[in-house]
């Protein structure tokens, strides 16, 4: 598992989980093990998953305009510029959209990806490169544990998440305008029972849908 806050009190690596909403029972896909065209499945709409793959309820294709105008305004944006109450906006948004979970690592107490991540890494990328979800618009969010400072957890969370972005712009040519990224810290836990589980380590992509209607 990613440990995205105190990394230092932790193993070595971090493990850190693409996927969707605190409240949907997720499945985890080991890094490496997972292909693009699964998660293709996993992030368009109505189409079926596999057995590692989760997602949620098939949705409407058209977005709510305001949500369209909403996240149109978040494109380009830094990660830390994001407001608190933007952030519980996209929290909001994002709840209910197609998404998936991936395992993949970290260096220890960095938002350098491991070499074990590499296969997963590139799973990700070719698939949302692909012709299936051309004109989409993801969300790249980090969430971490409680254990360590509140500040560092958060900036630990926008880091990682930057790091996917980075990766999937430069290498697989994705439009950064096609990428949101925001970070939660630990103040979106998904299991809040159990603060400092490794579920609550993790980063989330989630598919926003066909935003071709908007103005990019």
């Amino acid at each position: 598992m990613l440990w995205m806050s105190a990394d230092r009190r932790r193993r070595p690596l971090g493990a850190i989980v693409l996927g969707l909403g605190a409240m949907l029972p997720l499945s985890v896909a080991v890094a490496g093990e997972v292909t693009s065209d699964q998660i293709v499945r996993a992030l368009s709409p109505n189409k079926p998953l596999t057995r590692s793959l989760s997602a949620a309820q098939p949705v409407a294709a058209t977005a709510d305009p305001s949500q369209i105008k909403f996240v149109d305004g978040l494109r380009n944006r830094p990660t830390r510029s994001l407001s608190s109450a933007e952030r519980t906006q996209i929290a909001e948004i994002t709840k209910d959209k197609p998404n998936i979970d991936l395992e993949i690592t970290f260096e220890y107490n960095s938002a350098n990806i491991s070499r074990q991540a590499a296969p997963a890494v590139e799973a990700l990328g070719k698939a949302l490169s692909s012709p299936d979800l051309k004109g989409a618009t993801f969300v790249v969010a980090g969430h971490t544990d409680s254990v360590g400072g509140e500040g560092f957890n958060q900036e630990l969370s926008e880091r990682r998440a930057d790091t996917i972005k980075r990766v999937l712009v430069e290498k697989y040519g994705i439009a950064g305008a096609d990428l949101v990224t925001v970070g939660y810290g630990e103040s979106r836990l998904k299991d809040p029972a159990h603060p400092d589980s490794g579920v609550n380590r993790r980063v989330q992509v989630v598919n926003m849908l066909d935003q071709s209607a908007s103005a990019k």
